[in-house]
């Protein structure tokens, strides 16, 4: 039974995507050499990031993919008169 809920948990680990990452309007960029690096799009604050980045080769950049939610339009109510 531990075996199968193992499974279950690596399995949705792995389905997590890309567009998962979009959705944080900062990202955090690791640099592990001079020509390799990689980004951490989960930050909601430029500060959140650079606590993150403190202390690290690590630079906060706005997040080039991420689009702001769009306001649904809101519907006038029509008053009706009541008809005598």
């Amino acid at each position: 039974m531990r075996k199968l809920l193992l499974i279950a948990m690596l399995a949705g680990l792995g389905l997590t995507t890309t567009a998962e990452a979009r959705d944080y309007p900062v990202c955090l960029r690791v640099y592990q050499s001079y020509h390799d690096w990689y980004d951490e799009c989960s930050y909601d604050t430029m500060a959140q990031c650079r606590m993150s980045a403190s202390g690290r080769s690590a630079d906060c950049m706005t997040n080039p993919w991420y689009t702001a939610p769009q306001q649904q339009p809101t519907k006038k109510k029509r008053k009706h008169r009541r008809q005598q």
